[in-house]
């Protein structure tokens, strides 16, 4: 660590920077250790030096948009944790909106029905950024980021800004190219429709209805933790409903009553307590259907062998 912020010191970054921050802060599940460093750059330029700095000293890092659909290890991140939340510069024109990395991707629902725009409904009240969104090719009510993303600004690993064309093919379930890619992701441009507000304003209410009913708001959580698969017939949260599983618990870490794939932190939920509600759901789903969960969420940071024995948890509340 010092010799991190002797280095840090030398390329003389301007940009607010943090040491040992603690994640917890900075994730929709209120959950994570701290991160050896953590800069949150307000230029690409910056950007540009920091990446850059990183990869010529083979020091890791880690793009946080705004910390949902992640779980950080209660050990935290080593290396440097770059925050994108001041590229959040949301621009309309005609049919087309242009939203930063960072940008909650409900406040882009919110200017998109402002320019009488529909297509970005089913993003309303969701967790997240505008690059995690991407990244992941966020979906829900039949709608998907890949069936409305024009193009995307980019920095790519030589370093160099680029604007890129996307098309559907480009993506499939939870999947984008660049998570094959690398490249990072800057802004992304939607192309919409024209619309009427008060239908718009219909579709978006009620989606954050539907999630409320979801219980996704009554604790801090990281949205589904496991993605559906048709080919099992059922949603993954009916499937863990099926098995009576909603409620199970470990510490503050439980299976949110309301949605058999959502886990909550009930207050001071650890990581490992999260992780070994999802390894007990992937056993026992696979023990009692046969089936084989894949996961959604994504482990960020220092994960260590405690995660291989996890059987004396389950035991505990069986």
């Amino acid at each position: 660590m010092h010799t991190l912020r002797e280095i840090l010191k030398k390329i003389n970054i301007q940009d607010n920077v943090l040491f040992d921050e603690p994640m917890k802060n900075h994730t929709t599940f209120r959950i994570g250790g701290p991160a050896d460093v953590f800069v949150t750059p307000s230029t690409v330029q910056s950007l540009k030096t920091l990446v850059s700095f990183c990869r010529n000293n083979g020091i890791p890092f880690f793009l946080l948009g705004q910390g949902a659909n992640i779980l950080v290890a209660d050990e935290g991140i080593r290396g440097i944790v770059i925050d994108l939340s001041a590229f959040s510069r949301i621009m309309t024109a005609d049919t087309k909106i242009t939203a930063g990395a960072g940008a909650f991707v409900s406040r882009v629902s919110e200017a998109a029905i402002t320019a009488g725009l529909t297509g970005l409904e089913f993003l309303y009240s969701m967790p997240g950024s505008v690059g995690g969104a991407l990244y992941m090719n966020a979906r829900c009510y039949g709608m998907e980021i890949a069936f409305v993303v024009e193009s995307a600004a980019i920095l790519d690993k030589n370093g160099n800004e680029n604007i890129i064309s996307l098309r559907k093919k480009d993506f499939s379930y939870k999947k984008s190219p660049f998570q094959k890619t690398g490249d990072i992701i800057l802004s992304a441009t939607f192309i919409l429709k024209q619309g009427k507000k008060p239908e718009i304003r219909e579709k978006m209410d009620e989606y954050r209805l539907d999630r409320e009913r979801k219980g996704h708001f009554l604790f801090p959580c990281a949205g589904s933790v496991f993605k559906n698969n048709k080919k099992f017939g059922k949603t993954t949260g009916r499937i863990i409903d099926s098995l009576g599983l909603k409620g199970y618990c470990i510490g503050d870490a439980r299976v949110s009553p309301e949605h058999g794939n959502i886990i909550v932190n009930q207050g001071n939920a650890r990581a490992l307590d999260v992780m070994h509600i999802i390894m007990f759901l992937e056993k026992k789903v696979k023990m009692e259907l046969g089936l084989e969960l894949e996961r959604e969420i994504i482990l960020v940071g220092a994960w260590n062998t405690e995660l291989q024995k996890p059987e004396e948890r389950y035991e505990q509340n069986s």
